[in-house]
This record gives structure tokens, C-alpha cells and sequence, in this order.
């Protein structure tokens, strides 16, 4: 059964993307419409997960979206909260490493979206592309996502985080909105196979980005939260960490 279920996903999901690429396409036309054609695409593969494969959520702390543009700073473990961003909330851009862009379709839209694409093997330029795209982002009164440890972290596991997110706070004066999940014990990082159950997801209370001092103090407070939070939630999912109880150790990317 789990292995005809991710069959069906897989197969719509090619099919569907290569019929609504049309879509985006003739949506480039009109203002903001990449955006709405490509989150009505994830909301469409987001669906899909939870009806054919199964795979439910629970969102804690929705009242803590704040009503004005924010920056989310999202754990990551799997692909499904790339999905699942776009489908909490609105206006979304990422920001993503750019060989994601070469990717056929997937890496198609998210450019046109208005992903910030950054090059993770020069941190400077990857700060400086942060914050110029980013401006622009907030200037169009857009959301934008961050995952501060630059990759997936499989659970279990935290990395380390970089000081972009809160730099962008800061400069923009923008608030940082910490959010903690479990998906990576449903979905492993590049895995044919999702599973069934259901993940958490914990949306934080807005951190001012004006609560500490450098971007060293800020990244930290977000930090702190989250992988706290990580500590509650995890160990329910068949990939889950032996000790789920434990603190998470560091891993090097």
C-alpha cells in the first residue's frame, strides 16, 4: 500500500506539473501571478500528501502569524515545509541556494516567484544577495522564508545558525517568526518514499528584530526557541532519533 500510494503521488505530480507549467507561463503576464499559479501548485501537491499518502499535520500557535509581513525562520528537514510554508502564509518568497534554479520546472518556478537566490560558496556575496533581494521582497510586502541552517538537518540533529536571517531583520527591521517541525520523521532527505502520520508544526511568537543587540544575539534567541521546541516534538515518526529527549548535537555542513 505505501508503495502504490507514493506511486500515484509521484505520477500526478509529474503529470500535473508538466500540464500547469502552461499555467505559470501565461500567469507571468500578470502581476503577481507566478506567485499565485505556483502556490496554488504546492497547495495542489500539499493536498496530495495528506489524502494519498497520508501524511496529516497539526499547526500550534497559528494566532502567532503576525498580520504584517515577517521573516519565518523554519527549521528544515524535508521538502514537505517547502510546501507547507506556502500554504501558511502569504506572499511567500524563499531563500534558497541557486542550483536549486537549474532544476527543471521546480527550480523554474521558484525563480520566477521571486526566490533569493544565494551562492553558499561565498558567504560574503550570500550576505549581500540577502539583503538586496530582500529589500525588494519587503518593498512588495512580501513574507520571506529562511531556513537558517542553510540544508536539511536529519531529526535528531540541529546545524549551525548562519547569522543571515537576523541580519535581514535587522536591516530591514523586520520581525523574525521561529517555527519548529518534525517532518523529516515522515520524509527523509532524498527519499523516493513519504510515510504516513501526522507532523507538527510549532509557529513561535514574533521576535522583534530590535530584542538584541547584533545579529549574533538575535540568530541565537531564535535558535534557542526552536530547538527547544524540536525537543518536544520529535520521536514520533518511523525516522525518528533514538534519544528524542535529548539535546540535539551539532552537525557540520
Amino acid at each position: 500500500m505505501l508503495l502504490l500510494r507514493n506511486l500515484i503521488y509521484w505520477f500526478v505530480l509529474c503529470v500535473f506539473s508538466l500540464l500547469w507549467l502552461e499555467v505559470v507561463l501565461i500567469s507571468m503576464l500578470i502581476p503577481k501571478g507566478v506567485t499565485w499559479t505556483t502556490t496554488a501548485w504546492a497547495k495542489v501537491l500539499f493536498w496530495m500528501l495528506e489524502h494519498v499518502i497520508g501524511l496529516k499535520y497539526e499547526v500550534i500557535g497559528r494566532e502567532n502569524i503576525p498580520h504584517e509581513p515577517a521573516i519565518v525562520c523554519c527549521k528544515h528537514q524535508s521538502g514537505w515545509e517547502t510546501l507547507a510554508m506556502l500554504s501558511f502564509f502569504p506572499d511567500l518568497a524563499f531563500v534558497a541556494k541557486r542550483e536549486l534554479f537549474r532544476i527543471p520546472i521546480f527550480g523554474w518556478a521558484l525563480k520566477w516567484r521571486g526566490t533569493i537566490g544565494i551562492d553558499r560558496k561565498n558567504p560574503k556575496a550570500a550576505n549581500a544577495q540577502i539583503i538586496s533581494q530582500g529589500k525588494i521582497c519587503h518593498q512588495q510586502g512580501m513574507w520571506i522564508c529562511i531556513f537558517p541552517e542553510g540544508t536539511r538537518i536529519k531529526p535528531g540533529y540541529r546545524g549551525y545558525y548562519k547569522k543571515g536571517a537576523a541580519r535581514m531583520a535587522q536591516q530591514l527591521h523586520m520581525h523574525l517568526v521561529p517555527v519548529a517541525l518534525n517532518s523529516g520523521e515522515f520524509w527523509p532527505k532524498d527519499s523516493f518514499f513519504k510515510y504516513p502520520g501526522k507532523v507538527t508544526v510549532v509557529i513561535g511568537t514574533p521576535i522583534h528584530y530590535d530584542a538584541a543587540q547584533t545579529p549574533e544575539e538575535l540568530i541565537k534567541l531564535c535558535e534557542q526557541w526552536i530547538e527547544n521546541q524540536q525537543i518536544i516534538i520529535q520521536g514520533v515518526g518511523p525516522f525518528a532519533p533514538q534519544n528524542p529527549q535529548t539535546p540535539t548535537p551539532l552537525v557540520q555542513h
